[in-house]
């Protein structure tokens, strides 16, 4: 109403991506090749290594202790020194965000059926902080939550058949999810192989986390936990990931009827060239969340703000690289097909 101009830019950002010209599908060899050698390692490192399993899939006692204020100790401490009296087995200790407390987890008597088997689990804790500390500690205060001193300030127990239903639900939740997005992705596309390239892409976007988390659990400075939470996480980094694969599809799809003289990989490349700007873009701002997520909160919440920084960047580089790739090496003459099928269409209505 003023006579101004409405721009959605900057000067820096005007003609950012508009004159991109990529041959995507000619890389995707080398992308097949980065991909399966991350997976591979990740399976090796499965067998080998395994995972960093929380509670809610091995089971166990879950212990938060607080220590009093002035107490210096760490978590590699703890865990050296608590070995002897939990079954001569190392318990798992990580750092949660509240000052001078930590989450201590152990599989210790988990499978005995003694109604005291709790109440032992507890006292051979105690007596492994209390040689810890200097001996000067009150079992009763130390199970008390209330108390000022060192404490158990929560506890929980995940028994092993519980951790075992737990464990399959996940996976079940995943399959599901996959499963759900093959059937929506066949509908929406007609051609199954626009469906098989997209739950492929995530099955890869899976993998590579969990590789992730294999290989790196002990060696990052930080807790690599598998459980509830994590799922939580992959599923949200497939809903992602298939978002950002269907409007890619959807570009190929309009390309696949606008430029009918171009050959299959030229209007493939200019589909995935036309909506890079909006995939750059999406992605940066969602990094920008879960990185500062990652960065500035809690120690209990890295593992899954970490899951979601890995997942958003394979997510993007996953649609690009393995979805469309295979959707296309499946998809044979797939411009003769559409050509095939509006020439029926036209024939039939005449």
């Amino acid at each position: 109403g003023r006579g101004k101009d409405i721009s959605f830019w900057t000067g820096s950002s005007q003609n950012a991506f508009t004159n991109i010209n990529f041959d995507w599908l000619g890389k995707r060899k080398m992308a097949y090749t980065f991909s399966g050698i991350v997976i591979l390692m990740g399976i090796i490192s499965f067998a080998v290594r395994g995972f960093d399993l929380g509670v809610d899939f091995k089971g166990g006692y879950s212990y938060n202790i607080q220590f009093e204020e002035g107490t210096t100790i760490d978590a590699e401490t703890l865990r050296n020194g608590l070995g002897s009296f939990l079954g001569d087995k190392a318990p798992s200790v990580k750092a949660v965000s509240t000052e001078n407390t930590f989450n201590i987890v152990t599989d210790y008597l988990i499978n005995s059926t003694d109604e005291l088997a709790a109440d032992q689990v507890q006292k051979q804790l105690f007596d492994g902080i209390n040689g810890l500390v200097g001996g000067t500690m009150n079992l009763d205060k130390f199970k008390n939550p209330d108390y000022s001193g060192t404490r158990i300030t929560s506890s929980t127990k995940v028994g092993p058949t519980i951790a075992d239903d737990i464990k399959w639900s996940s996976f079940y939740a995943a399959v599901f999810a996959l499963l759900m997005i093959f059937l929506y992705i066949f509908i929406r596309f007609n051609k199954w192989q626009y469906s098989m390239g997209a739950v492929a892409a995530l099955f890869h976007d899976v993998f590579f986390v969990l590789s992730v988390f294999s290989i790196f659990h002990g060696i990052l400075p930080f807790s690599l936990e598998v459980d509830q939470i994590f799922i939580g996480a992959v599923l949200t980094v497939i809903g992602y990931s298939i978002n950002d694969t269907v409007v890619v599809f959807d570009r190929i799809r309009e390309y696949m009827n606008r430029y009918t003289k171009l050959e299959k990989h030229e209007v493939i490349n200019k589909a995935i060239n036309s909506t890079f700007s909006r995939t750059v873009i999406t992605s940066l701002t969602t990094l920008f969340v879960v990185l500062i997520l990652f960065l500035f909160g809690g120690t209990s919440s890295k593992g899954f703000a970490f899951a979601l920084v890995v997942g958003v960047i394979v997510g993007t580089y996953s649609s690009v690289f393995i979805a469309t790739p295979i959707m296309s090496d499946l998809s044979g003459d797939l411009k003769r097909a559409e050509t095939k099928k509006k020439s029926f269409s036209k024939a039939t209505s005449k």
